[in-house]
């Protein structure tokens, strides 16, 4: 008897099938990780500006006005990880500031700031403000 050896047309479906749901749940989980990992560096970047304005202050005795750039090494503003369509926004007086990011995960600290910008009314801002 001749016996043909293979695999019939089901068990390949079956097969990727699940190999597609796997990719897709990896996909998804990568997706989680990135947007995390670029809220954490947009945390970091607001903790950095927020140290800077400080150190200006500890020098200076006012917060730098009108800065684009220039109380930061190198002259350049901090840019958001993903692109530059979502800035990082700030708003400064001579004894205070609030400078916010806008986070992916919907995770931030906006309803309990003391900035009073219109597009803060969502919890998808994290903001930092004067500690003087």
């Amino acid at each position: 008897m001749n016996k043909l050896k293979g695999f019939t047309l089901i068990e390949l479906l079956v097969v990727i099938a699940i190999i597609a749901i796997i990719t897709s749940i990896g996909v998804a989980n990568l997706i989680t990780a990135q947007k995390q990992a670029r809220d954490a560096a947009r945390r970091e970047i607001i903790g950095n500006v927020q140290s800077a304005f400080e150190q200006y202050f500890a020098e200076e005795s006012l917060y730098p006005t009108g800065v684009e750039g220039s109380a930061f090494e190198g002259g350049s503003k901090p840019k958001d990880p993903r692109d530059s369509s979502t800035p990082i926004i700030w708003s400064v007086a001579n004894y205070t500031y609030c400078v916010c990011a806008t986070l992916e995960m919907g995770n931030g600290n906006s309803s309990t700031s003391a900035c009073a910008w219109s597009e803060l009314s969502t919890n998808n801002y994290y903001c930092a403000m004067n500690k003087q």
